[in-house]
Order: structure tokens, then C-alpha cells, then sequence
């Protein structure tokens, strides 16, 4: 039964326009911004200090009032008991507030009564009419819309009120509110306030009132209250105007940042999306050559170094995926040689009767089966390498009692004097290199033992060491037949084996110089071979270089 084969993991990634990292890039771009813009509208400074300002020309105005009024319209028949008139007082608050028609005063006496009103008009025939105060501009239906529901947020968020402001009631919203005058009169007589506090609301229809109260005196004696109501209008044009360029601001930072943050995503989400689409390509066996757009890799930030730093992974991978399907294929062309050699000889051993034959034959099989045996056991040794190289952390090595301990070795494996002898030049004091000893130990003998075998009977193997900048050379010398020119790199790759005459053939796998050049280059070193050569070009011997990282 077949499965549905899912679609693939890049189209995702060509479909998302509006990407994640996009958003958290508007997010945080327009946040910050955002609770500016929230602390800005707040104004609660800025209108305190309006209103202290209107507060302030409201009281100095009724003071001028109350004097009016205790010089003009006060009755001062008895010394101790002076009295306000209404018939005077009522004209004089009218034309004092003539002025300013946006204003309402009115005059109490003593015992709470009204007084005078400055909005009571006396028409023809005696009617009396009372003039409400004049209505708001109107700022249209939009504006009053958007400063209520500004007004509406503002109430849900914790701030600092205005001043001093009163609670009303529904049914004492209007301009016709006043405070308790006799409370206002017994304070003033009291003499322990000079200044009573003003009253700041809101009326229904969203109205700002400010009102003061100014005891009005005569000989020392207060004889009434002047209560004047003044609409706040031009407080909340200059809190509407700031508000409105706060927010047109705003909106034009919105478009930038939204500008900008679009901007950031072209230049950075936008190639990062490519780049996993790339990588998913790459997982797909489709971006084996080209997978990363060459636009990216021409860009010379961060991007362009990730760009890169994929492209180089993604060569690399093919690259070690090749060698190991090369690996493979070698590993297989080399253990099939002595199968087909150990299958030839037991089908021959099968047909002849010749003891002598088949010892023969059976000594066949038995060079076989150690060479095969010696080629696993290089093949398993080369293969674990990468794993266990990739792992493992280099560390400070001296090689210098290294050395030491295998020219003890050397010394005491010699069987006879015609043997090669192995010779140490090193400089005083220790020599160390980033290596892992283990490892480094095994190149080393590789290399050693490949000297002897092509040193002549008593032939000198020559190890030296020797600073080269940041890098420590370690050179083995020989004195052989040296190594074919055309050979010198081919000598590191996996299975060549250049022999010495006269040895047994299947004594060597071919992996050890490829073994040492995998574990060099591993510790970030450099291994190379040439030829040591006299004066007039004659071939003394090889020599292998070995450059580690200095510690």
C-alpha cells in the first residue's frame, strides 16, 4: 500500500511572505514606539499646568469681582452688619462679566441665597430670562469621536488626575452645579484658608467647568461668596492640538518604522528563508553544485558569511560523502583480490592429490586470510578515524620524550648492526605542539617504520625538529631509493603502495601514509613528501615534513 508523499519542505519556505522574524521585527520596532506614544498622551504635566494657568486668571478675575462688589453694592447702615443690595449688585456682575461671555458669575450672601447671577437678564414688561453659557465649537463628529474614545482608554489606564476634580452625580452635570456656599462662607470667615480650592469637572455633554470662590469683604467682614464658572475650552484645544500632532507623528513613525522593519526583513529574513530553502534542497539531493543563491554569497555581512560558511559545509559534505563512496569502492577492489586468490586456490586444492601442492596452495590461503585480516583491520582503524578525530580536543604535546621513547624502542628491537638506526635532532628543551599523543604517536611510527623499510642495511633514519613561525616541523629522512617524482602526492591516497624489491607482495595495506595525512590534517597540520638530493641532483633519500600548530 503506497504512502502520499508529502509535499516538499521548501515550498513552505517560498510561500511565507509575511515571515515570523518579520513580525517580531515590527514587534519590536513598533513597541517602544508605541509606549512613547501611550506616555506622550498621557499630558497629565502639561494639563495640570494649563489648568493651574486658567485656574490662576480665574481667581485674579474674581477677585476683581469681589472687590467691585464690597466697594459697590455693599450697605454699611450698621458698622458690624454690612449687606450686599441685589438691585446694585445684580447690574455691576453683569457688566463686569460682559467681556468675557464664556464665563458665569454669581454672588451669594451669607446665608447661601442667590444674590446676583450675571447670565439673569431682565427683558421688557419685567420678564427675567436666564442665559445658559454659550455651547462648545462644534469639532465634528470625528474629532468628538476619536477625544471620547481617547478619554475612554485613558480612564482604564493608571494616571495622575488633573488637579483637583469633583464627583457628580447624573443629575448635577450641567453648568448649574455649584458647591456648598455656606461651607465656602464659614471657611472664608474662619480666616484658616486664603485661598479656597478651585472645582474642575466634566459635564455630561464633555464640557470642561472650572469654578473659584472668593469671599467678598467689607471693613474686614465677609458679606457674600463670588462663585465664577469659566469653560475650560481653551485647555482642551491645546490638549486636542498636542494630541494630534503627537499622533500624526506617530502615524508617520508607523510608516517608517513599518518601512524600515520591511527593509530588514528584504535584507535578513528574507535571504535566511532562502538559505533554509537551500539547505532543505541540499538535504534533498537537489543543491549538490549551485544549491546557494549567488547573490548571497556575493553579500559581504553576516548573511553572506553564513551563506558561505553553508556552501563550504554543503561542499564539504559532498565532498566527504564522495570519498566515502570512493572508500567503499576501493575497500571493496582490495578485499576482493585476495577472495579471488583464496577462491582460485581451494578450487585448485579440490582437483590435485599433490601433497605437496596443496601445502602450497594452503600456505596461499593462510597469506591471504593475514592479509585480508591486516586490510579490515586498516580499514576499520581509517574509517573510526574521522568519528574519533572530530571528537577528540588537541592538547598541549611535547614531542620531544616521544621521540625519546621510540628511539629507546628502535634500540632495543635491532637485531643486527646491518639494521637501519634510527637518529633524533632535536633542539634543547621541550618541543611542543597542539596534537593528540595517541595519534600523533601513530604517525610518527608509521612514518618511521616506512623509513626502514626502504633504508639500505646500515642506513640512518634522521627525525628533526625545528621552529617554523607559529607551525612545528618534524621531518623523517631516510636513506633509500626516494620516491618516484610523479608519485610524491599519490602516495598519501588510500591503497597505493610503493614498495622496496624483494618484499613479499600483501605485506602492507597502502592505508598508512593516508592514515597520517588524515590525522595531520585533522589537527590543522600539513604533511608533505620529497626527495633529498646532493649538490649535483643525485637522489639521497626521502624525507617526510610534518607541520603541527605550535603550543
Amino acid at each position: 500500500m503506497s504512502q502520499a508523499i508529502p509535499a516538499a519542505p521548501s515550498s513552505v519556505f517560498r510561500q511565507r511572505w509575511v515571515s515570523p522574524l518579520l513580525r517580531r521585527i515590527l514587534l519590536v520596532n513598533a513597541l517602544p514606539l508605541a509606549l512613547l506614544v501611550v506616555a506622550l498622551l498621557y499630558l497629565d504635566q502639561y494639563q495640570n499646568g494649563l489648568l493651574e494657568a486658567q485656574v490662576g486668571a480665574l481667581r485674579e478675575q474674581a477677585r476683581v469681582f469681589a472687590g467691585a462688589m464690597g466697594e459697590s453694592a455693599v450697605r454699611t447702615i450698621d458698622p458690624d452688619n454690612p449687606r450686599l443690595v441685589p438691585e446694585i449688585a445684580q447690574p455691576l456682575l453683569r457688566r463686569l462679566t460682559d467681556p468675557t461671555p464664556d464665563a458665569q458669575a454669581k454672588l451669594y450672601g451669607p446665608d447661601g441665597t442667590l444674590v446676583a447671577d450675571s447670565r439673569v437678564r431682565e427683558g421688557a414688561g419685567g420678564i427675567v430670562t436666564t442665559e445658559p453659557l454659550p455651547p462648545a465649537p462644534d469639532r465634528g463628529a470625528l474629532l468628538t469621536t476619536i477625544t471620547s474614545l481617547y478619554d475612554i482608554i485613558l480612564s482604564w489606564l493608571p494616571h495622575r488626575p488633573a488637579l483637583t476634580q469633583v464627583d457628580l452625580n447624573p443629575n448635577a452635570g450641567g453648568p448649574e452645579w455649584q458647591p456648598n456656599v455656606k461651607e465656602e462662607f464659614r471657611l472664608s470667615s474662619s480666616g484658616k484658608s486664603t485661598d479656597m480650592p478651585p472645582y474642575i469637572r466634566r459635564t455630561r455633554d464633555n464640557r470642561l467647568l472650572v469654578t473659584v470662590a472668593v469671599p467678598v469683604e467689607r471693613d474686614r467682614h465677609t458679606v457674600g461668596i463670588v462663585l465664577l464658572t469659566r469653560e475650560g475650552r481653551e485647555v482642551d484645544a491645546s490638549l486636542f492640538a498636542v494630541r494630534t500632532s503627537i499622533l500624526v507623528l506617530f502615524g508617520l513613525a508607523l510608516v517608517l518604522t513599518v518601512l524600515l522593519s520591511w527593509y530588514l526583513s528584504l535584507t535578513i529574513a528574507r535571504p535566511i528563508l532562502r538559505l533554509a530553502g537551500a539547505a532543505v534542497s541540499m538535504r534533498e539531493g537537489q543543491g549538490r553544485t549551485g544549491g546557494v543563491p549567488a547573490s548571497l554569497l556575493a553579500r559581504r555581512d553576516e548573511v553572506g558569511m553564513l551563506a558561505t560558511a553553508l556552501a563550504d559545509s554543503a561542499s564539504a559534505l559532498w565532498a566527504r560523502m564522495d570519498a566515502i563512496e570512493r572508500f567503499a569502492a576501493d575497500v571493496a577492489h582490495e578485499i576482493k583480490n585476495p577472495l579471488s586468490s583464496i577462491r582460485s586456490a581451494i578450487e585448485t586444492l579440490r582437483r590435485i592429490d599433490d601433497p605437496a601442492r596443496q601445502r602450497q596452495l594452503l600456505a596461499i590461503i593462510g597469506q591471504d586470510v593475514v592479509r585480508l585480516d591486516r586490510l579490515i583491520s586498516d580499514v576499520s582503524d581509517a574509517s573510526r578515524l574521522d568519528a574519533e578525530m572530530s571528537r577528540v580536543t588537541a592538547e598541549r604535546v611535547d614531542i620531544a620524550p616521544i621521540l625519546s621513547t621510540l628511539l629507546e624502542l628502535d634500540e632495543a628491537t635491532r637485531d643486527t648492526e646491518n639494521d637501519p638506526k634510527l637518529e633524533v635532532i632535536a633542539p634543547p628543551g621541550e618541543f611542543a605542539v597542539w596534537a593528540v599523543e595517541d595519534r600523533l604517536v601513530q604517525v610518527l611510527r608509521n612514518l618511521i617504520g616506512n623509513a626502514q623499510s626502504f633504508s639500505p642495511p646500515r642506513g640512518r633514519i634522521r627525525v628533526r625538529l625545528r621552529d617554523v613561525g607559529a607551525m612545528g616541523e618534524l621531518s623523517v629522512e631516510d636513506d633509500g631509493p626516494g620516491i618516484p617524482e610523479s608519485n610524491l602526492e599519490h602516495i598519501f591516497d588510500r591503497f597505493y603502495s610503493e614498495r622496496p624489491k624483494g618484499e613479499s607482495f600483501g605485506q602492507h595495506s597502502g592505508l598508512g601514509l593516508s592514515i597520517s595525512r588524515q590525522i595531520v590534517e585533522a589537527l590543522h597540520g600539513q604533511i608533505s613528501a620529497e626527495n633529498r638530493r646532493d649538490p649535483a641532483g643525485k637522489v639521497l633519500g626521502a624525507k617526510f615534513i610534518v607541520r603541527l600548530p605550535k603550543a
